[in-house]
């Protein structure tokens, strides 16, 4: 049983970090952005290039990553998410133009990068034996010292949002963007800098997992799947829901695949979230719509 909590603690931080550019996006915009898994593949394909490929340290890779994913959603929101925002009188203007998005991505991303599935060596090796420690735990090192970082970094961002001015800023939009506004904050300026980070959050995202999981250009759409089912869980546009829904999963699937075969974990998982949909809607932490 230790090893599967500590395997679905390492992965609900890996998925917390996922959900979190997300949400981001969503508390500040109203945009569910259908395209945050090609974001991650796109991350993890710099990092395959950076780290993999050129040599260079593993924390360069991960500074690329995050910065090209930055200007690709800072571009993307200016140039498309804002005027359409601020030109249609519907909402769904938005979605579809979000799902619009992530079909350009996974087309481009299929043509420049093909079909083939790449692997990236690992940050750390060797394994850890628990059993001299008299747990019962055999786990990489790779896969510990990944959580750890996304866990440093699920802080550092939460410490940004709590005490930063930029983050006060899109925590005051994200709560009552007309208040914040009277109150001087620019809504413009501070959308650009929340989608930019929910990209970069994406990127940095894969280029940790992509040491574990590899990647290929056909993956976007199912992680977007998971981030999506981590924001229903917490709650959306909610932060600390969205840390939370991403270790409930990451336990949660744990649990499954030692228990189930994989298939069936995951329609038992969305099973369960049709339930608990249809009893508690906001989810976890989230407000009542309306």
């Amino acid at each position: 049983m230790e090893q599967i909590l500590l395997n679905g603690l390492i992965t609900g931080a890996q998925y917390a970090l996922i959900a979190l550019g997300l949400t981001l996006i969503f508390s500040l915009m109203n945009i569910l952005n259908f395209a945050h898994g090609q974001m991650y593949v796109l991350g993890a394909f710099v990092t395959y290039y950076v780290y993999g490929k050129l040599g260079l340290p593993f924390i360069v890779a991960v500074i690329a990553s995050g910065l090209t994913l930055a200007l690709i959603g800072a571009i993307f929101e200016k140039y498309l998410f804002n005027p359409v925002i601020k030109k249609s009188l519907r909402e769904e203007s938005s979605m579809l133009l979000a799902a619009g998005t992530a079909f350009f991505l996974d087309a481009l991303i299929l043509i420049v990068f093909g079909e083939k599935q790449r692997s990236v060596p690992s940050i750390v090796d060797g394994v850890f034996f628990g059993d001299a420690y008299g747990i019962d735990i055999i786990i990489p090192y790779n896969r510990i010292a990944i959580g750890i970082i996304a866990v440093v970094m699920i802080t550092a961002f939460i410490l940004f949002m709590q005490y930063s001015k930029p983050g006060r800023a899109m925590r005051a939009l994200a709560q009552d963007k007309t208040a914040a506004q009277l109150m001087g904050v620019d809504l413009d300026k501070y959308s650009l800098i929340g989608f930019a980070m929910g990209a970069m959050l994406a990127g940095v995202a894969g280029s940790l997992l992509v040491t574990i999981t590899g990647v290929n250009s056909g993956i976007g759409g199912g992680i977007s799947v998971q981030a999506f089912t981590m924001i229903m869980i917490g709650g959306a546009g909610v932060i600390s829901g969205a840390i939370l829904g991403g270790f409930i999963l990451g336990i949660v699937e744990a649990l499954g695949l030692y228990y189930l075969p994989g298939d069936i974990t995951y329609l038992t998982i969305f099973v369960c979230l049709m339930i608990f949909l249809t009893l508690r809607p906001q989810g976890l932490m989230g407000k009542p719509w309306g």
